[in-house]
């Protein structure tokens, strides 16, 4: 019986080694290869975080803001600026940072700190004084020192995003407030720190969960799966693809520490839209949902992030408050459960109420301008990397111009309508249009561009893509050619004339009736009188007009035509208003600058296209053609601006081509120029001049910039000498017997010499006269 057992033992022993081995085999089996295959997603692993681990949109940006003493304001749109630029309003006695209150006198605001390539500055704050529409004073808040000037920061105008339309922030986890980082663990994986990728347990009661249902309904993911499911995997929920996301959660923890995998998560989640544009990552949400930066998130703000993550559209604040902030209450009372919180914070942070910023969902400002800003940093940089390597692009936009530059064209426009009903067009694609450039003379700054009266009718943009005739906007370059032999009291003749042309007859006319068979240059320029502005062209040499037109720089060929006087040939609006430039410039022509700088993401400042500021003609000559524009505003054909609440010194031109087809008026002082455009697209006539249609739109837009209205007149170069002229004769008028004197201004070396021949007495008066100053005395 002994023997029998013995043999039994014998029989088995061998199978049940035989079968330990194969399960060790097995074991060993599936454990080098589950090694290798995580050595494997190790590598793949560092290959995709070593190299770029975004496409981070670059941001354009304004120009920034400078305030002074003495610089014209308006408190409403200065308002308006601050709450672009993320400014929250507070009534409380002591300001935070991004807050602005008033003030009886003016405005308290606590700037935020300015880091821009020129510039880097703490956030602090200041009492700016306004009275009668200026700064009338600006002092720091706590010490009251005064304070010369202070900067604003650039206001994001736009983001280039790639196919993703990602908007992300990248943030350091060294900026992330220790509650945020409670806050994601207490809503998401409360065992980070502990885990190596995965949680057993939570594994497990995710298995558990399933299983009861019958189907995949909990994930039991920890950060680190996420993070692998986000950046290497669908979002299908299979078996095959949870297998994965383990694997390469292990491979994440064997190559990252704890805080660099945080940091790539923090960047990486979901957090909600703003529109069409996704929000990842938390510096983007904070900024978005409460206009902060990462590391001025308070306590309830982070939970209130933290909460998202599960369901960013969900438990969005902009959608449900109260959901979202039930969710807050749990992921707060998480944090108090494991000890992050006290019972003070706990309860301080639930009674504040979820109080996002008010939603503004993306859109494009600006967007013809910006349209001209990106064809030009396309000529810089390929497309590839401005929507996915995070650069910062500051313009010369100024956003307060650009506002009212297009409500002064829309506004108009629509005036213009209702005055004549036969200029409404029911189509969209056929309404009235307009154009409007303002620039800085001397720097050539474009501060504001619009380019039609609705971009999402129309993307054409009309200031730098159309060509128009600018009529009578021409003119002060064919005195500018002219200046060099005839001065600006010679006369040109007012008489009907026909010219020939290439063998055929042209006979130009006048728009209105105009007196007198000989205009001076001022005059003919002030009445805008078509007859005598072709005389002077043609006796200056219209070759010579034609080259003093290629130093303005135009790109648009000029032929030797008379017509060339009456602005014939078709110019490109940007074009006209930079080389009405030169004249507000003493002579010297501004390339027309939308960019300012490029910065990478590590600050640095990448090569610049610099570009060559030309003298197209003297100062001197700048001044005469001022001076004449000058008299076009106070009394010619712009006359009607003072009307219109213009009252400081403004030189300008009028101009409206054949059959109404276009309305311009250019107007500028030493501070700003401004170019406004009317006319049909099809070329059909407006029935309006440019001082009926284009000066009322320009008046609007200036009168709402005070920032730029000092009220400076034009300065008087040397070589420039002021002399009395006789109206009648256009010579040196005799105090004594000229009936109608008036000041020119003249050229040093270009002046008159002689003495009115009209008014001068004859041999027998004038011995008489002199006889009786010997008898009675000289009674001047």
């Amino acid at each position: 019986m002994k023997k029998t057992r013995d043999n039994k033992k014998k029989k088995i022993r061998p199978w049940r080694f035989r079968f330990t081995l194969w399960i060790g085999f097995v074991g060993i089996l599936v454990a080098l290869v589950c090694g290798g295959y995580t050595l494997y997603l190790t590598d793949l692993v560092e290959n995709r975080f070593s190299g770029r681990r975004w496409r981070v949109p670059s941001t354009v940006y304004s120009d920034a803001t400078v305030l002074y003493s003495g610089r014209g304001i308006t408190k409403d749109s200065f308002i308006e600026k601050l709450r672009r630029l993320g400014y929250r309003k507070s009534e409380n006695k002591k300001l935070l940072k991004g807050e602005w209150r008033n003030a009886t006198s003016g405005i308290d605001i606590f700037l935020h700190d300015l880091v821009v390539p020129w510039k880097k500055r703490k956030g602090f704050p200041a009492k700016m004084a306004i009275r009668h529409g200026r700064i009338a004073g600006i002092t720091h808040l706590e010490t009251g020192a005064a304070l010369p000037v202070i900067e604003l920061e650039p206001e994001e105008v736009m983001q280039l995003f790639g196919k993703e339309r990602e908007r992300r922030n990248l943030i350091s986890i060294n900026n992330v407030p220790e509650h945020l980082i409670h806050a994601v663990l207490a809503a998401e994986d409360g065992r980070f720190f502990s885990h190596f990728g995965f949680d057993p347990a939570g594994l497990a009661r995710a298995f558990y969960t399933n299983l009861r249902h019958g189907e995949i309904r909990q994930g039991g993911s920890t950060l680190t799966q996420q993070l692998a499911k986000n950046y290497f995997l669908t979002h299908d929920r299979t078996l095959k693809r949870k297998i994965s996301e383990l694997f390469i959660s292990i491979a994440i923890e064997m190559k990252y520490t704890k805080r660099e995998i945080l940091e790539i998560y923090l960047n990486e989640i979901y957090m909600g839209q703003k529109g069409a544009v996704s929000v990842n990552g938390m510096g983007a949400a904070a900024d978005f949902y409460f206009d902060k930066r990462i590391e001025e998130l308070t306590l309830a703000e982070s939970a209130v992030l933290a909460g998202m993550i599960k369901g960013p559209n969900i438990y969005t604040p902009y959608k449900n408050r109260e959901k979202c902030r039930k969710r807050r209450d749990f992921v707060l009372g998480t944090m108090l459960k494991k000890e992050w919180i006290s019972e003070k914070e706990h309860k301080a942070a639930t009674n504040i109420p979820v109080r996002p910023v008010a939603y503004l969902s993306y859109r494009k400002n600006a967007p013809y301008f910006m349209d001209y800003v990106v064809s030009q940093l396309n000529e810089l940089y390929p497309s590839a990397v401005l929507s996915s390597l995070g650069y910062a692009i500051y313009t010369t936009l100024d956003t307060g111009v650009q506002v009212v530059a297009e409500k002064a064209l829309r506004k108009g426009l629509e005036r213009l309508e209702k005055q004549n009903g036969a200029l409404y067009q029911r189509s969209p694609e056929k309404r009235l249009q307009g154009a409007v450039v303002v620039m800085q003379p001397r720097t050539g700054n474009i501060l504001a561009m619009v380019g039609g009266r609705d971009y999402s009718v129309s993307q054409f943009n009309r200031a730098v893509q159309a060509m128009r005739q600018p009529g009578s906007c021409f003119k002060p370059f064919v005195a500018a050619a002219a200046l060099e032999t005839f001065k600006p009291s010679d006369f040109f003749s007012n008489r009907k004339r026909t010219y020939d042309v290439d063998g055929k007859a042209w006979t130009p006319k006048n728009f209105a009736e105009i007196p007198g068979d000989q205009l001076s240059m001022r005059d003919l320029m002030k009445v805008s009188c078509n007859l005598a502005a072709v005389d002077l062209a043609v006796r200056t040499g219209l070759s010579e007009v034609v080259a003093m037109a290629d130093k303005f720089r135009f790109t648009t060929p000029f032929q030797e035509y008379p017509s060339i006087a009456l602005g014939a040939f078709e110019v490109f609006p940007l074009e006209l208003a930079a080389a009405y430039c030169a004249f507000a410039a003493d002579g010297i022509q501004p390339y027309p600058l939308s960019l300012k700088n490029v910065v990478d993401e590590k600050g640095h400042l990448l090569v610049r296209k610099y570009v060559d500021i030309d003298s197209v003609i003297s100062p001197e000559k700048a001044y005469l053609v001022t001076s004449m524009l000058e008299s076009v505003v106070k009394e010619g054909t712009a006359r009607s601006l003072s009307g219109l609440g213009i009252t400081f010194p403004v030189a300008g031109k009028t101009g409206t081509t054949n059959n109404f087809r276009d309305a311009w008026f250019v107007g500028y002082t030493p501070d700003f120029l401004a170019l406004v455009w009317v006319g049909f697209d099809n070329g059909e006539p407006i029935f309006f001049t440019g001082g009926g249609a284009a000066l009322p739109i320009w008046a609007d837009l200036v009168k709402s910039m005070p920032e730029y209205t000092s009220g400076n007149g034009f300065t008087i170069p040397p070589g420039v000498v002021k002399k009395s002229i006789c109206k009648e004769s256009g010579e040196l008028a005799s105090r004594r017997r000229c009936p109608d004197i008036y000041d020119e201004y003249f050229l040093e070396t270009n002046c008159p010499l002689s003495e009115c021949h009209i008014h001068r007495e004859s041999g027998f008066f004038r011995k008489l006269f002199n006889k009786g100053k010997f008898f009675w005395g000289n009674d001047e």
